[in-house]
């Protein structure tokens, strides 16, 4: 299975499974798609006024996840890419859901930010459209969210992601499938307002030509077009109409709406509302139909970092520009920190990971200096854990965000994390690392190393060099008495 890919899509209506096939013509990499499965889950439907999933929801996202598993027997996890969306991002047991989640894909799940969401639907998008110069403005109705981009060529311009979505909708003003002229006049203002908040920067940029991705879309210009609602595409007319249909029959009759499949009757006022804000708010008068959407754009990310052009590290050089990161010193706490961990027995699944996320820790474990030298930690930690950072999934961020926070300074402040055992050895590796590359010079050859034999860490250094080093010798006792107090056991043996 070495030229297949497979991209899993949690999303808040339906999840879907992509598996595309990697085919490389004029040194040009290309993906076609073999195998697609989707199923409606309604999963947005399930919140309760606490935003906690119900248990029906739950059991039927993984009775989805389970089928998806066993299609997805015999891939690398290399090559499995699953992201979960707007629904997983706002539920407050997410938590409990994950862990079962991922043992019924048998797969690790993102959960992705609503920016890298909108990131990747541009991708996909992009990717399935002739090539362009053009500026696009792709618009996407999921299930909870509505991401709106603009984008030329494969590179996003202005991404956003708005809190509504088909699902959510029609569940909030249509929720016994009654649609009546003051229902949608009430949902449409409320989209609207939503869309008010970036309209501005959306129209002064401007675009060439519109897009819509995923099923509201894709539902809507089926119905508009073999309706003959519309001409062309998705119009503002054609809505309009759609919309007068609706109100009149007063719900939605699949029997009268060629090109309406069953699975999406249930959200069609939802989306439909949604869909004549953005046109109202963004001055929209024709949109075409987008194939790819988050799922290809999934697929095209698993393939750059096949292919070493990882989107992460593009951000991480991003930010180490914009923070104005000293490299210098972020190259040597990087080196250091990755050759003390990279003697260290560690899972080799886990080290795979863990190898990155420290890496990109160490890049940018002085961003916070951009602020303030003063718990320049803790500030880039924050940054780190809520900035948009594409190419990250929100658990990424949250575990360089730990290992920013807990280069420097008291470790008690990080154990509501639960690290693993590998998180605090590689944190370990950090700190170390920081702490002798603290004059901000190249050292040569590392003069300590770090062994683990069960819970015990031994940290041998070099008895001349230590005893030459008076201030690091002070700083090293300090560091394992810190370790011993968060019930770690370390020796420090100078030889």
């Amino acid at each position: 299975m070495d030229h297949l890919l497979a991209a899993v899509d949690l999303g808040s209506n339906s999840f879907r499974l992509s598996i595309g096939r990697v085919v490389q013509q004029d040194n040009i990499a290309h993906i076609y798609a073999v195998d697609r499965l989707k199923e409606s889950v309604r999963l947005a439907a399930g919140l309760g006024p606490d935003n906690r999933l119900d248990n029906a929801s739950i059991e039927r996202a993984l009775t989805i996840l389970r089928r998806y598993g066993e299609r997805l027997k015999g891939f690398d996890p290399d090559r499995v890419r699953a992201v979960a969306t707007s629904t997983f991002r706002v539920a407050r047991n997410v938590d409990e859901i994950l862990p079962r989640a991922e043992e019924a894909l048998g797969f690790p799940i993102e959960v992705i930010s609503g920016q890298e969401e909108a990131r990747l639907i541009f991708s996909g998008v992009a990717n399935e459209l002739p090539p362009s110069d053009n500026k696009r403005l792709v618009i996407d109705i999921g299930g909870g969210s509505t991401e709106v981009i603009i984008g030329k060529s494969f590179e996003p311009m202005q991404l956003s992601s708005l809190l509504m979505g088909c699902v959510s909708y029609t569940q909030k003003y249509f929720p016994d499938g009654i649609v009546s002229g003051e229902r949608m006049d009430k949902a449409v203002l409320a989209a609207r307002r939503e869309f008010e908040g970036v309209a501005k920067r959306f129209r002064k940029m401007g675009w060439q030509e519109a897009y819509g991705s995923s099923g509201t879309a894709k539902g809507l210009f089926a119905v508009l077009t073999d309706s003959h609602m519309s001409r062309q595409g998705i119009t503002l007319d054609g809505l309009e109409k759609l919309r007068r249909k609706l109100v009149e029959d007063r719900q939605v009759i699949v029997e009268e709406l060629p090109g309406l499949k069953e699975s999406r009757a249930a959200v069609l006022p939802g989306g439909l509302a949604i869909m004549l804000a953005a046109f109202y708010e963004l001055g929209i008068e024709t949109m075409m139909q987008g194939e790819g959407a988050l799922r290809v754009g999934v697929l095209y990310d698993l393939l750059g970092r096949e292919s070493k052009h990882d989107k992460r590290d593009e951000t991480v050089r991003q930010f180490m520009r914009r923070y104005h990161i000293d490299q210098g010193q972020a190259t040597r706490v990087r080196a250091c920190a990755l050759h003390l961990f990279n003697a260290i027995p560690v899972n080799k699944e886990e080290k795979e990971d863990l190898q990155k996320w420290l890496g990109w820790a160490a890049d940018l474990h002085e961003l916070g200096m951009s602020i303030t030298a003063e718990d320049y930690h803790k500030h880039g930690a924050y940054i780190l854990k809520h900035a948009d950072m594409p190419g990250f999934s929100t658990d990424e961020q949250a575990i360089i965000s730990w290992f920013t926070l807990g280069h420097s300074g008291k470790l008690r402040k990080l154990k509501t994390y639960r690290p693993t055992w590998g998180q605090w050895v590689a944190l370990l590796c950090m700190r170390l690392s920081a702490l002798l590359m603290r004059p901000r010079e190249n050292l040569g050859r590392i003069p300590l190393s770090l062994m683990v034999k069960g819970r015990a860490l031994t940290i041998t250094i070099n008895a001349a060099w230590l005893k030459a080093h008076p201030l690091t010798e002070y700083s090293l006792q300090n560091e394992v008495n810190e370790w011993e107090k968060t019930g770690f056991k370390i020796i420090l043996a100078a030889q």
